[in-house]
C-alpha cells in the first residue's frame, strides 16, 4: 500500500470509529454471518450435484483477530456440516508468530471430502515456508499451483488452486494438470484480480477473497480502500469475469484497521450444481 492509500484508509478508519461511537465498528468486526449460495459450475457430472462447500479466508489471525474467534469459526463451520471445506489465504497478520496458532485452531475442521487451501499475499510477507508447515501439520491438503481430483461412480471434477498473483508465481497449468475441457474445473485464488488474466476456458468457477468487501463501506458514499486494481468490480459477491466466474468472500478478519463498517465478515456456504 502506497502513502496515499494509507492515508486514505487511516482517514476511513477514523470515520468509522467516529461513525461507530459505541464502537459498532469493532462489534461488526466479530459480528460472522453464513453467507449461503447456489453457483453453477459448467459441466459438473450429475454425481456431485448438491456438494456443499465451506469456504473460508482473510482469517487473518493476530493483533486484531484472536484465537478465540478463530476457534469460533471453526466450531460454527463443523456444526453447518459442509461436504468440502477451502480456505483462501491470508491466515495471519502482521507476524509469522500467529501463524502455528492459527494451524492449530484450523487442525479441527472436519469434512468428508477434506480441507484444502491456497496461500495469499500475508502468507508470502509472514512466512511462506511456516505457512506451507502449518498447513501439513493441520492436514490442510496446500493447492498452491496444485490441484486433486473429486471422484464418483466413474464422475470427476478438478479443484486446483494457484499461488497468490501479488507476491507468488500463479501456474494454472499445473492446478489444472490433466483436466479436459470437457471437465468441470473449480479454481482456488486468494486474488481475485487473477480472474481477469484468465483464457482458460476450463475454469468454470473461482472462489476467491482478499478483498475484505472494502472492510469499510459507507451506504450510497464510497469504499475508500480496495486492494485491487480494478476498483470496485471484485468487491464481494458474484462477479463475471472476461472468461469466467467468480465468487468473492468478504472474509473473516481484519487488516490495517480492527474494524468494519458495512462488511461484515462471513463464512461462505456454497451449494454447486452443474
Amino acid at each position: 500500500m502506497n502513502r496515499r492509500g494509507f492515508l486514505k484508509l487511516a482517514s476511513a478508519g477514523a470515520a468509522a470509529v467516529a461513525l461507530g461511537g459505541t464502537g459498532y465498528g469493532f462489534f461488526e468486526a466479530g459480528w460472522v454471518r453464513i453467507d449461503r449460495q447456489t453457483l453453477t459450475l459448467p459441466r459438473l457430472p450429475a454425481s456431485f450435484h448438491g456438494t456443499t462447500v465451506a469456504f473460508l479466508t482473510d482469517i487473518h489471525h493476530g493483533p486484531y483477530v484472536d484465537i478465540d474467534y478463530v476457534n469460533s469459526i471453526v466450531r460454527t463451520t463443523n456444526l453447518l456440516s459442509p461436504d468440502l471445506i477451502l480456505l483462501g489465504g491470508d491466515y495471519c497478520l502482521r507476524d509469522g508468530k500467529y501463524i502455528r496458532p492459527c494451524f492449530d485452531a484450523l487442525a479441527e475442521l472436519r469434512a468428508p471430502m477434506g480441507v484444502y487451501g491456497v496461500i495469499g499475499n500475508h502468507d508470502h510477507w509472514h512466512g511462506t515456508q511456516a505457512t506451507k508447515d502449518g498447513m501439513k501439520a493441520a492436514h490442510v491438503r496446500e493447492l498452491t499451483n496444485d490441484g486433486v481430483w473429486f471422484e464418483k461412480g466413474g464422475d470427476r471434477f478438478r479443484l486446483g488452486g494457484i499461488d497468490d498473483m501479488w507476491t507468488g508465481q500463479p501456474d494454472l497449468d499445473r492446478a489444472l494438470a490433466g483436466a479436459k475441457r470437457s471437465d468441470a474445473c473449480l479454481l482456488l485464488s486468494h486474488n481475485p484480480d487473477f480472474a481477469e488474466t484468465l483464457t482458460d476456458p476450463r475454469v468454470g468457477l473461482v472462489l476467491s477473497g482478499h478483498t475484505h468487501g472494502g472492510q469499510i463501506v459507507f451506504p450510497a458514499l464510497c469504499t475508500p480502500w480496495v486492494p485491487s486494481q480494478y476498483g470496485e468490480k471484485y468487491l464481494r459477491g458474484f462477479v463475471q469475469a472476461p472468461e469466467t466466474t467468480v465468487y468473492v468472500s468478504r472474509g473473516l478478519g481484519v487488516s490495517a484497521i480492527p474494524a468494519r463498517i458495512g462488511s461484515r465478515p462471513e463464512i461462505n456456504v456454497i451449494t454447486l450444481v452443474g
